[in-house]
């Protein structure tokens, strides 16, 4: 099932609901990630942004994705959830990603507690140059994401990776025992899958990528996929995805999680593709 709920209905419920996560069966859970020291500074939620650079992006989506989240981190709907939530704080960093081994840290662990810190988290992404690297490799963000929650200074009542990209895992790791090692950790996963060009042979596109991260790539409780199809439509779906974070809450059309079922999508479908391409 797909997200069709408006977002601009969405937002307009989130600014009214009570702040309470709906659950969806997870993998038996392993140890917990979380920063359980004394001197970790408790949170509403724990929000690791992990950004795709890799070059199947043009150069136009990095400026908009990146726009995306300055945006939305600053905008009066994010700072209405904020202030809703139990400790109406919230810890961020943000990441970019491309091919196995290729993460960078673009913003370390942040408080954001209200409008001058969440400007001060926002500029600290608009300095950052840009930058692009090769292959698609979502597992290998998964995998680099799950351990910065051990020691981020805080402890949050929930912990989410945001993944935003263009294309399907089509090297390092297979992608789903990755997910699930994450899911296991406690962690929710959500995707921000971004469909604005014609899929394209040469870059390993393909034409439902949406059903790719419903199946494949998200979970955990309240996990939700918001595919952005439009260009205009971005700042306004960041906006939707990050409030719907901090507030624990999902779209009306609440989404199966990928592990409870049999995908629609070859979840290996990205290696498959390169290997025909390329062979290997």
């Amino acid at each position: 099932m797909r997200v069709q709920t408006s977002l601009v209905a969405i937002l307009a419920a989130v600014a009214v609901a009570a702040l309470v996560g709906w659950g969806f069966a997870a993998p038996a859970l392993g140890p917990t990630v979380a920063d359980n020291r004394p001197s970790a500074i408790p949170v509403d939620t724990e929000l690791v942004l992990a950004v795709d650079i890799s070059y199947s992006m043009d150069p136009d989506e990095q400026e908009l994705q990146r726009e995306g989240y300055i945006a939305g981190i600053t905008s009066l709907e994010f700072m209405q959830a904020l202030k809703g939530g139990l400790h109406g704080k919230v810890a961020v960093t943000y990441f970019e990603w491309a091919g196995p081994g290729d993460q960078g840290i673009v913003v370390p662990w942040r408080l954001i507690d209200g409008p001058q810190t969440a400007h001060a988290f926002a500029n600290e992404i608009a300095r950052a140059p840009y930058r692009r690297a090769m292959y698609t490799s979502i597992a290998s963000a998964l995998r680099f994401a799950k351990p910065l929650f051990d020691a981020s200074g805080y402890h949050g009542e929930r912990r989410v990776i945001d993944v935003s990209g263009d294309g399907t895992n089509n090297s390092g790791p297979l992608l789903t025992p990755v997910r699930d090692e994450v899911l296991a950790a406690g962690i929710t996963i959500n995707g921000l899958p971004i469909m604005l060009k014609r899929p394209n042979p040469s870059t390993l596109d393909i034409e439902n990528l949406d059903i790719y991260y419903e199946d494949c790539v998200i979970g955990g409780p309240g996990a939700f996929v918001i595919p952005i199809r439009e260009r205009t439509q971005f700042k306004d779906a960041v906006r939707t995805k990050l409030v719907l974070e901090i507030a624990g809450q999902t779209p009306e059309s609440r989404i199966i999680p990928a592990q409870s079922r049999t995908p629609r999508i070859s979840c290996t479908i990205g290696e498959e593709m390169r290997r025909q391409r390329w062979g290997g």
